[in-house]
């Protein structure tokens, strides 16, 4: 835990982030949340513009106990977000595929997060550039030294959004086939656990690349076969500790 985040181990429980469908499988320790939040790099922000929800994939990035994400400066939602509007942001990740005896007890096994929120856009130039650096090397550790930094027109062209985790909750589900005790018997249908992963390939590089260039170090985890979640969370570890 970095020293940007609160001594606080859990988040409050409140009709906002508790778990109320299958509850035993709900989680406020920041631990766990965190962890499942920095082996992801896609998140879903959902938002509402005159009355009309909305849900906007993006990538996104947490430094202590503060979320960013980036957009045009232009774009509707970046424009009403940085308003000062509440937000949930969540995350999941497929596990498994489960196949039961029933349709009922079909399922998937996952791990999940809500982060709710006040959305606010970066103002100060010098904490954009630090932060731009920073999603960068969240991803490709120690990255942002090696390329160019942003011109003038591509700092105004894009709009830094942070929010403070005022709440948060996780689900995970991580068990195997569960039918009812007489279906076991009585239903002749096969059944099983898929487990499910989202892996790297190799490499393709650039066309253009200069000759004598090699591999990152700040790159050694990225192989052919390595999980995109496992990559994600050394590559959190490595710019920002923990």
């Amino acid at each position: 835990m970095s020293e940007a985040e609160t001594d606080e181990p859990t988040f409050v429980v409140t009709k906002v982030n508790r778990v109320r469908r299958r509850h035993e499988r709900g989680h406020y320790d920041r631990k766990t949340i965190y962890e499942i939040l920095d082996a992801a790099l896609v998140c879903h922000i959902a938002y509402v513009i005159d009355g009309q929800p909305y849900c906007t994939p993006t990538a996104f990035w947490r430094e202590g106990d503060h979320l960013y994400w980036h957009g045009s400066s232009a774009s509707r939602m970046i424009r009403t977000q940085a308003q000062g509007i509440p937000v949930c942001l969540t995350v999941t990740h497929l596990d498994a595929l489960v196949m039961a005896r029933s349709g009922f007890h079909h399922s998937v096994n996952y791990r999940s997060v809500m982060a709710f929120g006040h959305a606010h856009p970066i103002e100060d130039r010098a904490e954009k550039l630090r932060l731009m650096d920073n999603f960068i090397d969240r991803i490709y550790p120690e990255r942002s030294k090696l390329i160019r930094q942003p011109n003038a027109q591509e700092l105004k062209a894009t709009t830094l959004m942070g929010m403070e985790i005022e709440t948060a909750s996780g689900k995970v589900r991580n068990t195997h086939v569960g039918d009812e005790e007489a279906d076991y018997a009585a239903v002749p249908a096969w059944s099983a656990l898929y487990p499910v992963t989202q892996v790297l390939g190799e490499a393709s590089e650039c066309p253009r690349q200069l000759p004598g260039l090699a591999v990152p170090e700040g790159m050694a985890d990225y192989v052919p076969g390595a999980t995109v979640d496992s990559v994600m969370t050394k590559a959190y570890r490595k710019t920002f500790g923990g």
